[in-house]
Parts: structure tokens; C-alpha cells; sequence
């Protein structure tokens, strides 16, 4: 919302009446562009309202000052599905760390452009999907696929090292519903061999990005 006094108080005034206890609180404010932004998570154990109810006691408070606010509840467990192609690092290690149960997901589906990684899938009881992928069947792979994700109730994407640029329209089916990670050289380095070209450059630094997927 717009960067005004009383947010913080407001918000966190809300969940104290009615008998919350905030466990973690997270804000910045974008000075240039005067937009406040927070994070609030607190335990239901004695909320006064119940959990159907909360959106609605809360959105006078959200009216007063111009906000824009989402409720998401910790128990829920989102159907993810992992987009990969042929290296199945990336794969392997999110399959591994979900038995592990180091992340709350069902994994519904391995989609892939190519059949390699499908014994993968296999060995941990995923669903995997092959769907080729040429320049000239792009478009109508990607709605086949959309209707693959509906039907069974997919609620984001994870590209696990998936080697396609998405489309517009694919993108805009699942508008921040889908997250890339990638090496952190970008836009420095690009290309298929972005290791090599730092390595050429003496490049001591590298890490990576977490970002949710736009056309940018």
C-alpha cells in the first residue's frame, strides 16, 4: 500500500485484539516510489475469528489505508509440478528434499520436453509428461499443456532446469505461480555455457537467483 504513519500499528493492533500472536513480521518501504510493503505470520491457536472470517474483519482496516492484501494459511500443501529437460540435477534434488519433507508440496507431475528424465520421475511415484517442442508446435504444446496442469489442480510451477523460454500466454496462465532459479552471472554471461564464459573472465563469485516468472 502507499507509505503512510500507522501501518505497522494497524496491522499488528488487528491481530492483538483478537487474540493472535504474531511469530514474525517483515517490512520495507520503496522510498522511491513510496509503496510499504510487509509480511505478517501469526498462530490461530486463540484468533477470536475464525479462519472463513478473517479476510472479511480485516478488510476495513485494508480500506482505510489502500491496501493490497493476501491470506494464506501454513497447513494448506500446494500441488507444485517441476518442469525439466535433460540434466537432472536440479530434479533429483527437489524430489529428494520433498521425500525429505524439507519443503511442504505434493509434487503431482514431472513435465519435460524430452523422455530422459522420465525413470526419475518413476523411482520417486511422480507422474511424468513428455510433450516435444519445436518452434513450429510451441503454442499448441503449451495450451496441451495448460490443460494437463488444470485438470489436476496444479498450483505452481518449479522450472528444474527446464532449457525453453515459456510463452506469453503460458506465462500469463500462472502469473507469479511460476519460479525460475538460475545461475546468478546473468545478464553478464548468457547463453548455454555461462560457467565457462565467468571461468574465461576469472570470475571468483558466483551463487544464484530465485525469482517468479515474468515476460522481463
Amino acid at each position: 500500500c502507499p507509505d503512510q504513519k500507522g501501518l505497522v500499528s494497524g496491522i499488528s493492533s488487528f491481530i492483538y485484539r483478537h487474540g493472535g500472536n504474531i511469530l514474525q513480521s517483515d517490512q520495507y518501504t520503496d522510498v522511491e516510489a513510496g509503496i510499504f510493503l510487509a509480511r505478517f505470520e501469526f498462530h490461530l491457536a486463540g484468533f477470536q475469528i475464525s479462519a472463513d472470517q478473517i479476510v472479511a474483519q480485516f478488510h476495513p482496516l485494508a480500506q482505510q489505508f489502500g491496501m493490497k492484501f493476501e491470506l494464506h494459511f501454513s497447513d494448506h500443501v500446494p500441488k507444485i509440478a517441476l518442469f525439466a529437460s535433460r540434466l537432472p540435477h536440479c530434479l533429483e534434488d527437489l524430489l529428494q528434499r520433498q521425500q525429505a519433507g524439507e519443503f511442504k508440496a505434493e509434487i503431482a507431475l514431472v513435465l519435460s520436453n524430452h523422455p530422459d528424465l522420465s525413470p526419475i520421475a518413476s523411482r520417486s511415484g511422480v507422474p511424468f509428461m513428455h510433450f516435444l517442442i519445436t518452434s513450429e508446435n510451441k503454442k499448441q504444446q503449451e495450451a496441451e499443456e495448460k490443460r494437463e496442469l488444470e485438470s489436476r489442480g496444479i498450483e505452481l510451477i518449479v522450472l528444474a532446469r527446464y532449457m525453453q523460454v515459456l510463452t506469453e500466454d503460458f506465462i500469463a496462465g500462472y502469473p507469479n505461480r511460476i519460479i525460475n532459479i538460475h545461475h546468478s552471472f546473468l545478464p553478464a554471461f548468457v547463453g548455454a555455457k555461462p560457467y565457462h564464459q565467468a571461468f574465461l573472465r576469472g570470475v571468483k563469485l558466483i551463487g544464484a537467483t530465485g525469482h517468479y516468472v515474468t515476460m522481463n
